[in-house]
């Protein structure tokens, strides 16, 4: 029989359960592909996503409904990241959404290098203005790029280095960490737009996005997403489906959008309905181990009120 554990052992497991709650209550996509994966891996992936989100929370969520001004939140936010890093270096702090990222952290070796362009896209939020080329890239850099890096680290951790996998791997990291950012600017536009006053889109006027400026976004995305399914074959058995489900979902995402008239993206949120949801964790689920691909580019689920 174990013996229940007691002092660090105990608070490290309490943090992580305090992380996996704030992604079963805030993540339906992330959460249900994360089960795909192995406990380890499973574990790291709550550690990180709780984090961020906590992170998210404060720049445009719970802190302004409670009435925080922009000035109090980038400060919140500062602390926030100044306590993680810290948090990283010692192995412990005293909020357990931190301390359960940082084990994380610490055990699959990564560190300021990830979470610094992070905080940075943050803040950015925080303060809206129109983005040029470069700042842009810089922006989903740290939204988003640097996010599927700290999942990375968790898929490979264990394994003996080798510079040309690693290499292959974290450009697929990016692009689909890139893909799943821009995903989210479309869909999310009403709110982004509408709502905060943000302008992600250099040249764009969302008010008036047009047929061809949607296209052209997309088709830029889609690159990202077939540049990212080009290594899903190649990763550990821990993650891989798990990578193929989330790969499909934002696949039918982009078709969805793409199904939807431009005008009506700054009124209507879109988004993949849980029945087909569930189609695709199953596929991705029952996928032969090295060709999660099958699942997760050009996938051919019939959409509701669509064409088979």
């Amino acid at each position: 029989m174990t013996a229940a554990p007691t002092g660090l052992a105990l608070y490290d497991r309490t943090a992580h359960l305090g992380s996996a709650q704030v992604i079963s209550h805030y993540s339906t996509s992330f959460g249900l592909a994360s089960r795909l994966c192995s406990r380890p891996v499973r574990d790291h992936l709550a550690d990180v996503y709780a984090l961020v989100r906590i992170a998210d929370e404060i720049v445009d969520g719970p802190a302004e409904e409670a009435g925080l001004a922009p000035e109090e939140r980038r400060s919140m936010l500062d602390a926030l990241e100044v306590e993680t890093e810290q948090a990283i270096l010692r192995g412990y702090s005293s909020n357990l959404v931190v301390h359960a990222f940082a084990r994380t952290a610490r055990t699959t070796g990564f560190g300021r290098e990830l979470t610094a362009p992070f905080f940075a896209s943050m803040r950015r939020d925080l303060d809206p203005v129109d983005f040029d080329e470069a700042e842009l890239r810089e922006y989903i850099h740290g939204s988003a790029e640097v996010v599927g890096l700290m999942c990375l680290r968790a898929f490979s951790e264990g394994l003996p280095d080798d510079p040309e996998r690693d290499a292959r791997w974290q450009r697929g990291a990016r692009h689909l960490g890139a893909a799943f950012q821009k995903v989210n600017f479309l869909r999310d536009l009403a709110d982004d737009y509408g709502s905060l006053g943000r302008r992600y889109f250099p040249g764009i006027d969302p008010a008036r996005l047009s047929e061809a400026d949607k296209l052209r976004l997309l088709d830029d995305l889609d690159r990202d997403l077939t540049i990212a399914g080009e290594v899903i074959a190649e990763l550990p058995s821990g993650c891989r489906r798990a990578v193929a489900a989330a790969h499909a979902l934002f696949s039918a995402l982009s078709s969805r959008l793409r199904r939807t008239p431009a005008r009506e993206l700054l009124t209507t949120r879109v988004s993949v309905p849980t029945p087909l949801k569930l189609v695709l964790l199953a596929r991705a689920a029952g996928a032969p181990s090295r060709r999660p691909s099958a699942v997760s580019t050009n996938t051919r689920v019939p959409l509701p009120g669509a064409p088979a």
